[in-house]
């Protein structure tokens, strides 16, 4: 199984911005630890990180015929992009959408998100195990 990992917009300030909700760890704390998940339940991985929509995008497209799902963290956009969730159904592979921090218990306008119109599974304030999560349930209910 290979999985695409797509981080969103101020992941690569993990550490920096507002460690009270997001954490003292890295971004680069958090692409080890998907490696390390990776690693261990023989999954190969690839992650990416853009603070640009359109780049997400186009990375989510180059998915199709080489990956065999995605665990997103669409960050900022995922309450705003369309172009994401229209990406995500394009390419239909299985995908799980993964937030560090409890969404639902954040801002008003962070109660909405466009990926979990199309996403398997969402997990949220689970921090870094979130994406633990993603790779187990990717791994068990698509049986890769």
């Amino acid at each position: 199984m290979k999985i695409k990992f797509i981080n969103g917009p101020n992941l690569n300030m993990l550490g920096i911005r507002e460690p009270d909700i997001y954490g003292k760890q890295t971004y680069a704390d958090l692409v080890a630890f998907v490696r390390d998940v990776c690693t261990s339940n023989n999954v190969d991985c690839d992650v990416f990180q853009s603070n640009y929509e359109g780049d997400i995008v186009t990375e989510i497209q180059n998915c199709l015929g080489d990956f065999d799902a995605i665990v997103i963290n669409p960050a900022a956009y995922t309450h705003t992009s369309v172009a994401i969730l229209d990406a995500l159904k394009a390419v239909a592979l299985p995908t799980v959408e993964v937030h560090l921090s409890e969404v639902n218990e954040r801002e008003e306008f962070r109660h909405f998100s466009y990926v979990s119109l199309y996403a398997q599974k969402v997990i949220t304030g689970k921090g870094f195990e979130g994406y633990k999560e993603a790779v187990q349930y990717l791994c068990n209910e698509n049986k890769f």
